[in-house]
C-alpha cells in the first residue's frame, strides 16, 4: 500500500472514530399545551436545524402559574433553565427577582447580538420595559381582547354593523334578544377585559404610580365611579339576558360556540379556536367597545400573553445560543408565521408588514383587528400596561367579588371596594417582599 493510501486511510479512520461536536443544549420552559405546544416544538426544531452549535429543548411545565412556580423553585435549587415563559401578570414579580434574571437588553449587549428595541411594537414592549426604557424580557405570545360576533345572528336580527360603544352594545344586544337569541354578549377573563382593559380603552388609571410602573408602593383605583357604573350596568343587563356570565378565564366560550350568546369579548388568540369550533359559521371580529361618555376616541387596549425571561446562573455558551435564538425568534418570517398560525399579535413591525404583503388579512378578514386596535394611537400612561406584584392573586380576588355581583349578592360598589381593599393587601405583601 502506498504512503498516500495509508495517509488517506488514517484520515478516514480518524473522521469515522472522532466524536461529533456536541451542540450546546438550552432548556426553554413554557406553558403552551396542545396545538400551541406543537408550534413551539416546531419553532425550536427549525432553529436547531438552521445552525450546528446550539439545541433549544422546549419543556412543557403546565399552566402559566405552574411554569412560573417551577422556575422560581428551580432557581432556588440551582437547576434553573436558560429560558422561561412567564405570563404578563408575573412581570413585576420577575423584575423584582433581580438576582434570578438576566435582562434581555444586557444579554444582547454581552453577546454582541444585533438588537433594536424599536423594531418591536411599542404597545407590546411597554409592558416588558423598565422605567428607564430597557427591555427586560423578550415578547413572545402577545394577545389583546377583541369583540367576536356572529354575523349570521346579526343578519337575522337586521343588524348591519357591530357595536363600537357600550351604548351600542345595549341597543344591539336588545335587537338580538328580540330576534330570538338567548343572550346578547358574554365575556372571558373578566378582570382583564372588564376592569384592566376598560381602564385602558377609556384612558382611566386602575392604580396610582402610573399603573405601578413608577414603584411598588402603588394602590388600586378601580373602585372609582366609571368602573362602578360599568359593572353595575353589566349586573343590570344580566337580569334581562343582554349579558350572561359564563365563568372564569375562557369558560364562557361555549356560550358563543353554541350560538347562545351572539357576541363574546375574548383574546385575539382565541381566533383559531373559534374557527375550529364554529366551522361553516360567519364570524366577525371588531374592536373592544368603549364608553363614549368618558372619551371621544378610545385608547389602545393592553396585552395579555407572555414573554421569555432569561434566567441567571447559566454558562456563557448557553447565553450565546439564547441570544442567537432570540434573534431567530424575532425575525419577520418566524414572527409572521407564529401570528398567522395562532392569532397572537406579530410583535415586530416587520412581521406585521410581511403578513400584509402575503395577503393574509385579505384572506382572513378581521385577523388584523387586534393589531389595528393596538396601534391606531400612541399608548397613554393608562394604556401602556400594568405593573403589579402578586397580580395573579388580585385577579382571582376580582373574579370572586364580581361573581357575587352577577349572582345578585352584592352591589358593584361593594364588590369593587372589597376587591381594591383585598388587592391592596396583595400589593403591600409584595412590596414587603422586595425590601
Amino acid at each position: 500500500m502506498s504512503i498516500k493510501s495509508i495517509t488517506g486511510l488514517a484520515v478516514a479512520m480518524t473522521l469515522f472514530t472522532s466524536p461529533t461536536h456536541a451542540k450546546t443544549q438550552i432548556e426553554w420552559w413554557h406553558a403552551m399545551g396542545g396545538a400551541l405546544g406543537q408550534k413551539v416544538n416546531q419553532i425550536a426544531s427549525d432553529f436547531n436545524a438552521s445552525q450546528s452549535e446550539y439545541e433549544i429543548k422546549p419543556v412543557y411545565k403546565g399552566t402559566y402559574a405552574e411554569t412560573m412556580t417551577s422556575a422560581v423553585a428551580s432557581f432556588r435549587a440551582k437547576n434553573q433553565p436558560a429560558i422561561v415563559q412567564v405570563f404578563e401578570v408575573g412581570t413585576a414579580s420577575m423584575m423584582g427577582a433581580k438576582k434570578a434574571v438576566f435582562p434581555v437588553y444586557q444579554l444582547m449587549e454581552k453577546t454582541n447580538e444585533p438588537f433594536d428595541p424599536n423594531s418591536y411594537l411599542s404597545t407590546v414592549t411597554g409592558y416588558y420595559t423598565s422605567s428607564d426604557g430597557k427591555m427586560m424580557s423578550l415578547p413572545f405570545n402577545s394577545s389583546t381582547p377583541v369583540l367576536y360576533y356572529n354575523k349570521t345572528l346579526f343578519k337575522k336580527a337586521g343588524i348591519e354593523q357591530p357595536p363600537k360603544t357600550w351604548k351600542e352594545m345595549e341597543v344591539v344586544s336588545q335587537k338580538l334578544l328580540d330576534s330570538g337569541v338567548k343572550c346578547g354578549f358574554t365575556t372571558t377573563w373578566q378582570s382583564w377585559t372588564q376592569i384592566e382593559n376598560f381602564g385602558a380603552r377609556n384612558n382611566l388609571p386602575i392604580a396610582t404610580k402610573n399603573n405601578g410602573f413608577d414603584g411598588f408602593d402603588t394602590t388600586f383605583l378601580f373602585n372609582k365611579a366609571p368602573f362602578v357604573a360599568h359593572i353595575q350596568q353589566m349586573a343590570d343587563w344580566s337580569k334581562s339576558g343582554i349579558f350572561k356570565y359564563g365563568g372564569r378565564q375562557s369558560d364562557a366560550m361555549p356560550l358563543f360556540y353554541t350560538q347562545e350568546c351572539a357576541m363574546v369579548m375574548e383574546s385575539s388568540a382565541g381566533f383559531a379556536g373559534i374557527k375550529e369550533n364554529m366551522k361553516g359559521l360567519d364570524i366577525g371580529v371588531s374592536q373592544l367597545p368603549y364608553d363614549d361618555t368618558l372619551v371621544q376616541k378610545p385608547a389602545n387596549t393592553i396585552i395579555g400573553g407572555a414573554s421569555l425571561w432569561v434566567m441567571s446562573g447559566r454558562p456563557d455558551a448557553e447565553y450565546n445560543g439564547v441570544a442567537k435564538f432570540f434573534t431567530y425568534l424575532s425575525s419577520p418570517e418566524v414572527q409572521a408565521d407564529w401570528h398567522q398560525a395562532t392569532g397572537y399579535l406579530p410583535v415586530t413591525k416587520a412581521a406585521y408588514a410581511l403578513t400584509q404583503q402575503q395577503g393574509f388579512y385579505q384572506k382572513n378578514p378581521g385577523a388584523d383587528t387586534a393589531i389595528l386596535q393596538m396601534t391606531t394611537s400612541e399608548p397613554t400612561e393608562n394604556s401602556k400596561g400594568l405593573r403589579f406584584g402578586n397580580f395573579l392573586q388580585t385577579r382571582e380576588i376580582v373574579d370572586e367579588e364580581l361573581e357575587k355581583v352577577w349572582a345578585g349578592k352584592q352591589s358593584a360598589q361593594a364588590a369593587l371596594d372589597n376587591a381594591v381593599t383585598r388587592g391592596n393587601e396583595q400589593l403591600r405583601r409584595f412590596e414587603r417582599s422586595q425590601q
